[in-house]
């Protein structure tokens, strides 16, 4: 059964890669309200390819967020289901001008296919539909199709959906097709994920801007107490300064360093910071980055003092990570280290779950033959990531007996969210091999 599926899916790749161009030209960026239009008519579309391709039931809901799409196909008799998992909201694209070619017209350019979501994640989408269809909608496992709409705008609604549906959402294995391969030519399965938090720290010094060389001298300005806050989130090193955040250790993975300088883009010159592997310290260790500041800028900066400034803080937290006391923990530390008696307030936002998934049992071991077997005899990895996918955590809570398989359309020259984000259609068919393979192997373990 196995081999005839895989005749066919070589059979209908051409096909698949023409659907997976079509995702690409919606431009269904969710955090646009602009957009909104745009991602309801991606959600159609991705509908209306799971009817074609043969599921029984398919339906757009939503749960107050953005439209998703959920399709089952039952399964046979003593058979178990299993859940894929996708998105087909995008992030915005930045300056257009800076692509290559425009990023939502699909282009092929050497190995890869080019395009907002073009990997990140509508390859995603396209893989359960080549498995599907390679067995002809017929699979030996049941199978349920679960395509969000909100992923890139932090899936708001998720938990939600997963509670309103929980019943057509029920799984004996999941598959979360959002991650990465460690390499082009290695498969890997993400058993880490870090989490994240995130605040914005605001400091006054003046209740309204002051000449500078009137008042220069005696007073602070705001910006340079943010300056030397924002200094205190590292030592000298670089390593995390913040006092009562988890550490954890990685998986023994080498990252070779000409690899490392390649995939970061990092500018001749610049150091490592921190310490440890290099694995350890994007996979396991915490990291904070400060990702915006609102300040006068150079071309409206007058001779004045500035009375306040503010910035947005960003904190990957390791795999085993308490989410809220990872909060609490850089809230008090920005209250508590300001210079000379400046007023700070602190807004926690956005946070979401560290996650780490012991991948040991039937599935996992029917994912890793599939890999093998895609591959060609290449021995997959466990890896880490150093972002974040909170809502695995929401999955697992709500289904704590399915297995969890994070597996991945992307490789390290994705460029996800970046400009010219593209897709190794090399990989892309070897993924859908996998999960083609997966299926079959899913109704023997």
């Amino acid at each position: 059964m196995s081999l005839a599926a895989v005749q066919r899916l070589h059979a209908i790749m051409p096909s698949v890669r023409s659907d997976l161009k079509d995702l690409v030209r919606i431009p269904s960026v969710g955090a646009d309200p602009a957009r909104a239009d745009d991602v309801r008519r991606s959600a159609d579309a991705v509908a209306s390819l799971l009817r074609d391709a043969g599921f029984a039931e398919v339906d757009v809901v939503s749960a107050g967020g953005g439209p998703a799409v959920i399709a089952n196909h039952p399964a046979p008799p003593g058979a178990p289901t299993v859940l894929l998992y996708a998105h087909h909201d995008v992030q915005p694209t930045g300056d257009p001008a800076a692509w290559t070619s425009p990023p939502f017209e699909p282009t092929e350019r050497g190995d890869r296919l080019y395009g907002r979501g073009a990997a990140d994640d509508k390859a995603g989408i396209a893989a359960h539909l080549a498995a599907f269809r390679a067995w002809e909608g017929n699979p030996p496992v049941g199978v349920t199709v679960f395509v969000e709409g909100e992923e890139e705008s932090g899936s708001a609604s998720l938990g939600a959906l997963l509670d309103t549906y929980r019943d057509r959402l029920a799984a004996d294995v999941i598959v979360i097709a959002d991650s990465s391969n460690w390499d082009i030519g290695t498969p890997a399965l993400t058993t880490t994920l870090r989490g994240l938090v995130d605040c914005v720290v605001e400091v006054e010094t003046l209740k309204h801007a002051v000449h500078s060389g009137m008042w220069g001298g005696v007073f602070p300005d705001a910006l340079a107490v943010l300056v030397r806050l924002l200094s205190t989130l590292h030592d000298d090193s670089g390593e995390v300064a913040v006092s009562g955040l988890h550490v954890g250790e990685a998986a023994d993975v080498v990252y070779p360093e000409d690899r490392l300088i390649a995939e970061s883009g990092v500018l001749e010159g610049v150091e490592q910071i921190g310490s440890g592997s290099v694995v350890d310290r994007l996979w396991a260790k915490p990291a904070i980055s400060v990702i915006g500041i609102d300040a006068p800028t150079v071309a409206d900066s007058s001779n004045t003092l500035v009375p306040r400034a503010r910035a947005k803080i960003s904190l990957r937290i390791a795999p085993g990570s308490d989410t809220d006391a990872s909060m609490d923990a850089l809230v008090e530390h920005l209250r508590t280290h300001a210079p000379w008696g400046a007023r700070v307030t602190v807004t926690p936002n956005d946070r979401g779950d560290a996650y780490a998934i012991d991948a040991q049992g039937p599935a996992y071991e029917a994912a890793r033959a599939a890999f093998r077997e895609a591959w060609e005899g290449v021995e997959p990895i466990d890896m880490g990531v150093g972002g974040s996918i909170p809502f695995i955590a929401e999955f697992a809570g709500r289904y704590p007996d399915a297995a969890v398989l994070v597996t991945g359309v992307e490789d390290p020259d994705t460029r996800a969210h970046g400009i010219d984000e593209g897709l190794h259609l090399g990989e892309f068919k070897r993924v859908c091999l996998a999960e083609t393979l997966l299926l079959g192997r899913l109704a023997d373990a």
